[in-house]
């Protein structure tokens, strides 16, 4: 029977399943164990729907259990191989996190470089102007380093490569704060339009800040990749 109780879960009271990792032993990583906790199970149940800043097509709730049964059936590998299941989707997790930052941010890009060719001020197209096409020249930089640096921890991952996790680290942590960047960049130029909803610019802003978050927060990537540099 498990209990206890997770915040922030993503699909919360609307997935089929949930892929949960429990104590089932002793202290420390090798008393974790896998379980997949089917909806509708007798002890499952849902928090309220969260109301958050951006994300609202993804619904967010706390996942709680109260004496819930799970079938020894629903286990995934043995028992206390949980922590390690858990680890080995991380890296893929994290690169997922980071695409879907650079795909927000690649909008808001298009988005600001059409609206400079467009809009026009003091006689001139803001494309005319040199501090706003440094603002773009950078921005295009930044996604690009982004991009690149992305597609390098995903075919390390792919390839087995010891240092993956380095990589995945690194690319999660540049795609997430390169992506927040651009698109907070793309409303800057859009002036006070980018603020406002008629525009997709605010959207993306608001959806792509939680990836900042997710996966594991940027400051424990840092944490993360300096481990790596030093060998602890």
């Amino acid at each position: 029977m498990l209990n206890g109780s997770k915040a922030f879960i993503s699909g919360g009271g609307r997935s089929d399943l949930y892929v949960t990792m429990v104590r089932t032993g002793e202290a420390g990583p090798k008393g974790i164990s896998c379980l997949v906790v089917e909806n509708g199970a007798p002890g499952l149940s849902f928090g309220k729907k969260e109301k958050k800043l951006g994300w609202h097509t993804q619904p967010t709730a706390m996942v709680m259990f109260d004496n819930c049964r799970v079938p020894v059936a629903n286990r995934l590998g043995a028992e206390g191989e949980g922590f390690a299941i858990a680890m080995m989707g991380l890296d893929g997790g994290r690169l997922n996190i980071g695409a879907c930052s650079l795909g927000g941010a690649r909008a808001c890009y298009e988005a600001a470089r059409g609206y400079m060719l467009e809009r026009r001020q003091f006689g001139q197209r803001l494309a005319d102007f040199k501090a706003l096409q440094f603002k773009l020249a950078d921005m295009a930089t930044e996604l690009d380093a982004a991009r690149l640096l992305l597609r390098r921890a995903a075919a390390s991952l792919d390839n087995g490569d010891p240092d993956a996790t380095l990589y995945c680290a690194m690319a999660k942590r540049l795609a997430t704060d390169a992506g927040f960047n651009v698109c907070n960049e793309a409303l800057q130029l859009h002036g006070g339009y980018g603020y406002l909803r008629d525009f997709p610019i605010e959207r993306h802003l608001r959806d792509v800040r939680v990836h900042q978050i997710l996966e594991g927060t940027n400051e424990i990537m840092r944490v993360i990749i300096a481990r790596h540099l030093l060998g602890e």
